[in-house]
């Protein structure tokens, strides 16, 4: 969501800091800005609704540089998109900072401070803690102890950035709910809340713990845990090059990052099978005997990592004989519910910032769950340090908002915590032989997929002047449709709902005429019989059929029914290999519709706030 990056250097460091930006810019915004430090000019602020493009402009007309700045994009949450409400906020020329996350308490701070005299220029909840930092070093504390006092005074979530006039060396950040980290150089020390807007600058970070304030100068970086004691964190290299968030000759993020599954899907296997076998250590160091001890799975998660939760379930059921529910992380937090002994609580997310998800997994550690699993894409992230076992999917940088190879290697990953889970109950070694078979026959497979592309971008032209569309899957692929339906609607704004085919008449089919297309996915499956019958429902209402199908399904093209063929997949990955083809779909339709793929309104890539 929200994006920040700072810098003390002896360069000026805002060029750094607009090169950050847009950087960042892949995680959804709406307005921009950027404050400067320096001896002589004490103060200087400037910031723009729209684009980071908009502000770089504006600061060539009105330049601003010095050797200490911060700089922003936000998100609204509180407050309208405008410059008002934009980022960096000043109170009273004097001190300037930046705010991911949001401010429970605001409103009661903002009663306090206008009584006290304070005038407010902004609707958002942040102006409260830039006038609470200013007052504090009205009273003699320095920017660290005025920063520190402040956010023992704040309710919620945060991540802050706060520059002073009286301190043209100084930068203090702080983190609470909302990741923050600190980039090392020589000479130079730079903070922002993601890795990508300081790698051309460093390879060197430290990743702020929860509470953690830090002091940063030029050739100084001290950190305080919430209690206030010094505390010394772990260094860590980025193994991520400046380069990784290139498009690499695509067009767009999101087409390149749908034609490198392939390669990451294989990177997510490698060196986690030996042999034909899934090995335990792949989950973490001491994997074994927490797996030995599962008797159900709980799986937490959000958006398209949810959608790759509810496939795993039916895996787990299935394949494991293991119970599985899947909860939604935003309902789970506030349920109460019950905990079955032996309960491994799994987490999946892109980013691993996740709010709700990060919520639930702290929440699950009081209510009695046997032990924790995060399936993540960020190392270093806030649920990968909190979880007690962790398997990376090595997805690599995924920028576009509508996730797609991130959602490939969960479930590839989730496949390999359902076979480790079924041998140790109902799986035996030679499904578990063929499940590994299947899942190194994936990046062939989907490179298959992908030789559609053409056919695909065809079917997409009918699309242009659609507003709804109805997707339909039966068993595992029903997870997979809602999927499909999730990325239409992100990218190209055509409203559009998933639903299991045997619910059709339970009311969707009143939905159904010539205007509503309708998108089936039909592998050759025990099920797809079933799936037939359902849609010759759709063409009984004149309803326009668009079928994913595999090319040994029994299912064909006539008037009203256009299908596109899919190579023959076995069952239990067909989940994987089907959502290629969605991907290509929604990618089409939306660049025909002329949205902007990689940052589609109103959208966030990392949901860093409740």
């Amino acid at each position: 969501m929200c994006g920040i990056v700072g810098g003390v250097a002896q360069r000026d460091v805002a060029p750094i800091l607009i090169e950050g930006l847009k950087r960042l810019e892949y995680r959804g915004y709406d307005s921009a800005g950027l404050a400067v430090v320096t001896p002589t000019t004490g103060v200087t602020c400037i910031r723009v609704a729209g684009k980071v493009g908009g502000l770089e402009e504006a600061m060539t007309k009105q330049p601003h540089g010095g050797g200490l700045g911060i700089a922003h994009t936000r998100w609204a949450t509180h407050g309208e998109p405008s410059v008002s409400n934009a980022h960096p906020h000043v109170c009273r020329g004097e001190v300037a900072l930046v705010h991911n996350g949001i401010i429970e308490n605001h409103e009661s701070l903002r009663a306090e401070q206008l009584a006290a005299g304070h005038e407010f220029h902004s609707h958002t909840d942040t102006e409260v803690v830039v006038n609470r930092v200013y007052d504090y070093l009205q009273e003699g504390a320095n920017l660290l102890s005025a920063v520190q006092r402040t956010t023992a005074d704040l309710e919620g979530a945060y991540a802050l950035g706060v520059i002073c006039k009286s301190d043209p060396d100084c930068l203090v950040v702080a983190r609470r709910g909302s990741p923050l980290m600190i980039g090392l150089g020589i000479g130079e020390n730079f903070v922002a809340s993601d890795v990508f807007a300081l790698l051309p600058v460093t390879q060197r970070f430290i990743f702020l713990e929860e509470g953690d304030v830090a002091e940063v100068r030029r050739d100084s970086v001290q950190i305080f845990d919430e209690t206030g004691a010094p505390v010394a964190r772990r260094e860590s290299i980025s193994e991520l090059s400046a380069d990784a968030a290139e498009k690499s000759g695509y067009r767009h993020f999101m087409l390149k990052e749908i034609f490198t599954q392939a390669r990451a899907v294989s990177e997510t296997l490698e060196a986690r099978i030996e042999n034909g076998v899934v090995q335990d250590h792949a989950f973490g160091l001491g994997a074994g005997p927490i797996l030995d001890a599962v008797k159900s799975v709980t799986i937490v998660a959000c958006g398209t990592s949810y959608h790759a939760g509810l496939v795993a379930r039916y895996w787990m059921e299935s394949l494991a004989g293991l119970p599985c529910v899947v909860e939604v992380a935003s309902e789970f937090r506030y349920r109460k519910p019950v905990v079955v002994d032996g309960t491994l609580f799994v987490t999946i997310s892109q980013s691993g910032e996740t709010a709700d998800t990060l919520a639930a997994l702290r929440q699950a550690t009081t209510l009695g769950y046997s032990h924790s699993l995060a399936i993540c894409n960020v190392p270093e992230s806030s649920l990968t340090r909190e979880s007690e076992l962790v398997l990376m999917t090595r997805a690599g940088p995924e920028i576009g908002v509508a996730s797609t190879k991130a959602f490939t290697t969960q479930l590839v990953a989730l496949m390999l915590l359902v076979i480790v889970l079924g041998r140790r109950h109902k799986m035996d070694e030679a499904l578990e032989r063929d499940l590994v078979n299947q899942l190194e026959s994936l990046p062939g497979k989907i490179n298959g997929v992908l030789e559609l592309n053409d056919r695909i971008a065809l079917l997409a032209q009918e699309f242009i002047g659609k507003h709804h569309a109805l997707y339909l899957g039966r068993g595992s692929m029903y997870p997979i449709a809602m999927e499909g339906a999730l990325k239409l609607k992100e990218i190209s704004y055509i409203h559009a709902e998933a639903y299991p085919a045997g619910e059709l008449k339970h009311g969707p089919l009143a939905l159904v005429d010539e205007d509503m297309p309708v998108i089936a996915v039909a592998p050759n499956n025990e099920l797809v019989e079933k799936l037939k019958s359902n849609l010759e429902e759709v063409r009984a209402r004149g309803g326009e059929l668009y079928i994913f199908a595999g090319s040994d399904a029994p299912v064909s093209a006539q008037p009203g029914i256009q299908v596109v063929h899919v190579l023959p997949i076995e069952d239990p990955i067909a989940p994987i290999v089907y959502t290629v083809p969605l991907q290509l779909f929604s990618y089409h339709v939306a660049v025909l519709k002329g949205a902007d793929v990689d940052q589609p309104r109103n959208l966030a890539k990392s949901v860093t706030v409740e």
